[in-house]
């Protein structure tokens, strides 16, 4: 357990235990208690097996987990409870399905979100993100954040995707009505934005690991971001930037194998 506590994946697990003992009692524990332990439960007990087939032994599925954490905390506590565990074994599968050599190619919490909200019509509060607190709550949520980023050696590509972002949208109030776009500055949308820099953009497997992609990367997804936004005006629209800038890496690394 020391172990794993050191590792990336321990310290992202701290790190959304911390979130969720913020945020779950201003959503109200009856509420979203349901949703994430469903969530939680139902990716590893799919991922379990799964991982025993492939490696000829049990382990702990520490990125189901990790998985349907995230899910759990991005969708809304008032959608049925049994979404969150539905999407959450979407997101296993999806790393089976769609896989590229040894890695996946999708941020799995990311493509089961995108894939529910037309299925099933979910909303996407993003509870975890904390908008519902005080302000200081930004401050602790950039302070665990920026720890993990580091921890991951992805900074250059969440500070790429929050400087494109905020910055085209910051011009983008110059150039029509700002209240076109005021949202993206207050909670929860700011929240929704630095969570999901922190937590899902920087996914090891799936985005670069040199500074130079990395940035290349994140201003792709701030951009693709920023377009679903304008022109479809979908909830999911940041979601949907991440898997833009899945494929992106995809192709840098299907390009860089052919040499």
């Amino acid at each position: 357990m020391r172990r794993f506590f050191r590792t990336p994946k321990g310290l992202l697990t701290i790190a959304l235990a911390i979130l969720t003992v913020l945020a779950a009692p201003h959503e109200g524990l009856a509420r979203v208690l349901p949703g994430l332990t469903a969530a939680l439960a139902a990716a590893m007990l799919v991922d379990a097996p799964i991982l025993r087939l492939r490696g000829g032994h049990w382990e702990f599925p520490s990125g189901a987990m990790l998985t349907g954490w995230i899910v759990a905390l991005v969708l809304s506590p008032h959608e049925a409870w049994w979404l969150a565990p539905v999407t959450s074994i979407l997101a296993v599968i999806s790393k089976y399905l769609f896989r590229y050599r040894t890695a996946n190619v999708f941020n799995p919490a990311a493509l089961a979100l995108v894939v529910t909200f037309y299925v099933f019509d979910t909303g996407q509060s993003w509870w975890g993100a904390l908008p519902e607190i005080t302000p200081w709550a930004v401050g602790a949520l950039v302070a665990i954040g920026a720890f993990i980023t580091t921890r991951v050696n992805k900074m250059p590509m969440a500070l790429a995707f929050l400087g494109v972002y905020f910055l085209i949208f910051t011009a983008t109030t110059f150039a029509v009505d700002p209240a076109r776009v005021a949202e993206i500055f207050i909670a929860p949308d700011l929240h929704a934005a630095l969570f999901f820099a922190f937590f899902i953009l920087t996914d090891p497997p799936t985005s670069p690991t040199r500074p130079g992609d990395q940035a290349i990367c994140g201003a792709i997804i701030a951009i693709v971001s920023y377009a679903v936004f304008e022109w479809l005006g979908a909830a999911h629209f940041l979601l949907a930037g991440v898997l833009a800038g899945n494929l992106w890496e995809l192709g840098r690394r299907v390009r860089a194998r052919r040499g």
